[in-house]
């Protein structure tokens, strides 16, 4: 029976989880106008304005907490073409909540969600961050939704210095070094493509013994010029300044329907090991063109990647054989007792919320999307037990701090931390491959190569 449900999970997850990172501006119904805002308590003073030392200065000390409350927002989009990644998603936030008041709360508070719908609409969601920072005047954005809406609100939530944790997409604005001052408050979790490539690099390099990685002796990098692109070569060329490997680029359009050249540079200098830098489409016209070229290469690939039905198509058209085979990574796996038993407390959590809401109970228990907004509430909660248990003032300040030094378990995935200002999101990530025969279920399958592991454990495997 769990084997059986691990599959399913497994398909569920490669099917949809990956879409949170690729959520792209489109047109939207307009929305309504932005309602009033509720009765959330007044904030406190505000503190000197500005720093000149990196010191961080929020607008206020602490606002969103009263004796019975801590109030958070988003402004995920549960209307229209979105509605079904932003309803389940919001779903899975507020069981998150719901088994944390239940359990007592933060000192007997309750954490309450107030949420507008921006239709996936940038202008829309700037709007409704304010009203939830300024009229409902929340504690933290939490679960913060969508690639436009996040963008174009990241500077607004450091200029105020209100904590963000959790963004449903993979941004490099996200991405954060040394983070300093205001700039601290940006808590991102699920992968950033700036992150990633810097693991799919450690993972090509590092030995084959046990799975750990390829043992590439001679690198080459395809890299798409769009968001997706620049965001894993960067990633690539940052941890490439601690690797002695050799490493050839080539650029392609992510429009075009013909890689050749590039391939034929790559195959032509040796190289054992590519790495794509790309999304699914331009990725199916890379693995063409190395089929046409005759390129023995294995292949190496993000997260966002990780579709069974799509690889399972390159092995169906000879894209990917025995001896060119396709491996990507994973933030999440229930493949291992530790990630069934937390896909079991995220179900006994889902469960309870549905029943309370006039759900069946097993509405989400396969939707990636909700598991995504599980996670987001989860890390929130997870924070606010960590500064109950310091005995430190429930403030902005001491949550921050609490976030810093902290190291965070990701249910049903690895572990994060947002120590010395670094906003790198999950960098501990598995890696998979396709099967090259249909299994038990009939279908392609992606099969486990090595569990989530740590970056610092991966390079740590490269000596």
């Amino acid at each position: 029976m769990k084997k059986t449900l691990a599959l399913i999970l497994a398909m569920a997850l490669c099917l949809s989880l990956a879409a949170c990172s690729g959520l792209t501006n489109s047109p939207a119904d307009t929305p309504s106008e932005a309602p009033a805002g509720s009765d959330a308590p007044a904030a406190s003073e505000a503190p000197d304005s500005g720093s000149s030392d990196g010191a961080y200065t929020p607008f206020v000390d602490v606002q969103g907490v009263d004796d019975s409350t801590i109030y958070v927002g988003n402004t995920a989009a549960t209307t229209g073409s979105y509605a079904t990644v932003g309803v389940p998603f919001n779903a899975g936030l507020e069981a998150a909540f719901k088994a944390y008041n239940d359990n007592g709360g933060f000192q007997s508070k309750s954490i309450e969600l107030i949420h507008y719908d921006d239709g996936f609409d940038a202008a829309q969601g700037l709007t409704y961050t304010k009203t939830l920072v300024e009229t409902d005047k929340v504690f933290a954005i939490v679960g913060h939704f969508g690639t436009n809406t996040v963008a174009a609100t990241l500077d607004y939530l450091k200029e105020m210095g209100i904590p963000m944790v959790y963004a449903a997409t993979g941004i490099e604005d996200l991405y954060q070094e040394g983070a300093t001052g205001n700039d601290k408050v940006i808590y991102p979790v699920q992968p950033i493509y700036n992150s990633e490539g810097r693991v799919l690099l450690a993972r090509a390099v590092a030995p084959a013994d046990d799975g750990i990685g390829l043992g590439a002796t001679k690198i080459g990098v395809i890299a798409t010029t769009d968001d997706a692109g620049t965001g894993l070569v960067y990633g690539v060329k940052k941890q490439a300044e601690t690797l002695d490997v050799e490493i050839i680029y080539q650029d392609v359009d992510a429009a075009a329907t013909d890689y050749s050249a590039a391939v034929n540079v790559l195959k032509n200098n040796g190289c054992d090991v590519v790495i794509a830098c790309m999304n699914q489409v331009p990725l199916a016209t890379l693995m063409a063109s190395m089929r046409d070229a005759d390129y023995n290469a294995d292949v190496i690939t993000s997260y966002v990647n990780a579709s069974a039905v799509t690889l399972g198509a390159f092995v169906e058209n000879g894209s990917v054989t025995a001896e060119r085979r396709v491996y990507s990574t994973a933030w999440l796996d229930t493949s291992t007792e530790a990630g069934m038993n937390d896909y079991l407390t995220f179900y006994g959590a889902m469960n309870a919320w549905e029943l309370e809401n006039g759900g069946s109970g097993d509405d989400y228990a396969l939707n990636s999307y909700a598991m995504a907004g599980y996670i987001a509430g989860n890390i929130f909660v997870q924070a606010l037990t960590a500064l109950d248990e310091s005995g430190l003032e429930l403030n902005w300040a001491n949550f921050n701090d609490i976030m810093e030094s902290t190291e965070f378990h990701l249910p049903m995935g690895g572990t994060i931390n947002f120590a010395n200002g670094d906003r790198l999101a999950v960098t501990s990530l598995a890696l998979n491959t396709i099967s090259l025969e249909p299994g038990e279920s009939g279908y392609y399958e992606l099969q486990l190569v090595s569990p989530i592991m740590p970056l610092d454990d991966v390079l740590a495997a490269i000596g």
